[in-house]
């Protein structure tokens, strides 16, 4: 049987898209999408094409989100 392990997100480490979507345990258009709608913050050097996401980042917006009873 196959565990998966689930990245851990620390405050003052960087992730890629990639790892930030494991880590959450979503898609990579999923995190796209909470990109392009601010949910999530990135950093995107000039000139390059990799985008950076730190720890605050993801675990601000998971700090922000409210959940509602039920959901």
């Amino acid at each position: 049987m196959n565990q998966v392990v689930k990245l851990r997100i620390e405050a003052g480490s960087v992730y890629s898209r990639q790892e930030a979507a494991e880590a959450l345990g979503i898609s990579l258009s999923t995190l796209k999408r909470l990109i392009r709608k601010g949910y999530l913050r990135v950093s995107k050097p000039d000139g390059m094409r990799r985008v950076f996401i730190t720890g605050e980042s993801i675990l601000a917006m998971l700090n922000d989100t409210v959940v509602e009873r039920g959901a």
